[in-house]
């Protein structure tokens, strides 16, 4: 049975901190553990910010006064922005996953042991003894 997957309403919707109903729980574990994780949480960081990145923009630099400097302003604080979120992403995506009915440190788990899985197959490939 393949994952429900949000609309893109929903979808910006989660995005921007809010629940989805009870039968997108799949996809949540999935987008929470998934490979490309720590990719979808930049993503969400950066669509978050694009808002008030681009009002700041257009005051800071194109209505009120130099560009480059606007520019450069924005790009630091984008920085120190990504910099938090990648810091805190395994606590907020655990976080995320208890709202929606999973143990806490659930997210966690479920990477590890498919790490631990790829971890064994690249092993059982690549690392075996050299024949005599």
């Amino acid at each position: 049975m393949p994952v429900k997957r949000p609309n893109p309403v929903l979808w910006l919707y989660y995005q921007y901190g809010g629940t989805l109903p009870a039968r997108y729980r799949e996809w949540v574990l999935r987008d929470a553990t998934c490979k490309t994780w720590v990719l979808r949480v930049l993503v969400r960081c950066l669509i978050q910010v694009a808002p008030l990145g681009a009002v700041l923009f257009v005051g800071l630099g194109v209505l009120g006064g130099s560009w480059p400097i606007a520019a450069g302003a924005l790009l630091l604080g984008v920085l120190v922005v990504v910099r938090i979120v990648l810091t805190s992403s395994v606590d907020s995506v655990d976080a995320r996953l208890v709202r929606y009915g999973y143990p806490p440190g659930h997210g966690s788990a479920v990477r590890r042991q498919r790490d631990a899985e790829a971890a064994e197959r690249y092993r059982a490939v690549w690392r075996q003894p050299p024949p005599e």
